[in-house]
């Protein structure tokens, strides 16, 4: 379980910082919250303390023999300051360890991501300017704040990033898939389709293409051209992806027959396809008062096989499938993802308990990435934290690009 510090400077801004705490426990971290003084005039510790599930320090005569601020800063695999304010800034930029936050960010080994919150003026000064620069050339990552009201009645650039935003930051940096798919083409289907029944009615499911989405952001974020065929979502598609709209079965089957003609490199189906849909379509609504119809159903293409079968027993592209079942047996679940690998001829799957209709529409999820001969998992966490963690193996499975195929079916 990565272990997160999140430092908490005195700013108005600080109230978000709770925002944040939460995302980032549900998201299965470990947290240790570190306040200023001055932050405390905003959120006092009992808030961070049972939020976080953690005792909260804020002097350097915390912890006694412990060393607190070495011990902490040693260990921790990543560290965020936010709100991150201008006097904080520009101590850091000299190394004066003032206070117990300042003394850990020097003895950091881990990725540092600041946050900063402050007044347009304040940010705009030459002084924070030089102190941003001179921050991000050793190696911190800084957020650019947002551009919104600010205290008062003032509105300008300065107010600290959404606390959504942060979080994908840390997600992001946690993961360092930096570059893994540069100049890789992935395809990723997302969402779930609708199968009509008449012209207001159809069959669906309760996908809500969250998963798919952080799959295509992980990719993005990796460096990888990412082709995102949507079905019906939830959520919106990310930017920087093309996208391409599938809300059928039949019309999803083909717009991925037509991409696989462009020789990607990763096709990922996560999309939940319809197994079923109405052997005939109502031209016209029907009515209540027609009683009840029974409706004739007949099986849909299954695409994940279809397009195993076309790439025959060639290694490229990859192909990834997914598998929602029901029950909560890590081994059960193992044993039903292997048979459908088997069945399909996809290189992995990736399956997840939704028994009672839990991950669906869900931020968080747990799966197990399935391979003939290796199981990876449960990996658990916020669907983006999961989908960063699938996009790493999904380029350890490639390979080096001028290999031209995956490294392995395993």
């Amino acid at each position: 379980m990565p272990r997160v510090i999140l430092g908490v400077c005195g700013g108005i801004a600080a109230y978000k910082s709770v925002e944040l705490l939460r995302l980032l426990t549900q998201a299965g971290y470990e947290v240790n919250v570190i306040p200023t003084q001055n932050a405390l005039r905003f959120v006092g510790i009992p808030t961070f303390e049972a939020l976080s599930g953690n005792p909260v320090n804020t002097s350097l005569w915390d912890g006694g023999g412990n060393v607190t601020h070495v011990d902490q800063g040693l260990s921790a695999d990543l560290i965020v300051i936010a709100p991150a304010t201008a006097d904080f800034m520009a101590r850091s930029t000299s190394g004066i360890a003032s206070d117990l936050l300042a003394n850990i960010l020097l003895t950091a080994t881990a990725p540092v991501v600041l946050a900063p919150a402050m007044h347009t003026q304040m940010w705009e000064h030459p002084a924070t300017r030089a102190n941003v620069d001179l921050l991000r050339k050793r190696g911190y990552i800084i957020l650019d704040p947002d551009t919104g009201p600010l205290t008062g009645s003032d509105v300008g650039s300065g107010r600290l990033p959404a606390p959504k935003q942060i979080f994908d930051a840390i997600e992001a940096q946690l993961h360092a898939n930096t570059g893994a798919l540069v100049g890789r083409h992935v395809v990723i289907s997302a969402g779930g389709t609708q199968e009509d029944w008449d012209p207001v009615r159809f069959i669906g499911n309760r996908s809500s293409g969250k998963q798919g989405v952080a799959l295509a952001r992980a990719a993005l974020a990796a460096g990888a051209r990412v082709t995102l065929v949507a079905g019906h979502m939830d959520i919106d598609p990310p930017a920087g992806a093309e996208v391409v709209r599938a809300l059928s079965g039949e019309q999803m089957h083909k717009v991925l027959v037509s991409l696989m003609g462009e020789q990607p490199d990763c096709v990922v189906m996560a999309a939940a396809v319809a197994d079923f849909r109405p052997v005939a379509l109502s031209a016209t609504k029907i009515k209540k008062a027609e009683g009840v119809q029974n409706i004739g159903l007949e099986q849909t293409t299954d695409i994940l096989a279809d397009i195993c079968a076309q790439r025959g027993t060639g290694v490229a592209p990859l192909i990834i499938g997914f598998a929602a079942e029901t029950t909560a047996n890590s081994d059960e679940l193992t044993k039903l993802a292997r048979g459908k690998l088997a069945a399909k001829g996809a290189n992995a799957i990736i399956v997840n308990n939704v028994s009672d209709g839990q991950i669906f529409g869900s931020d968080n999820t747990e799966v197990l990435l399935v391979e003939s001969h290796n199981v990876t998992g449960p990996i658990r966490g916020s669907k983006l934290n999961v989908a960063h963690a699938v996009v790493h193996r999904l380029a350890e499975l490639l390979g080096p690009l001028d290999s031209g195929v995956p490294a392995s079916k395993e």
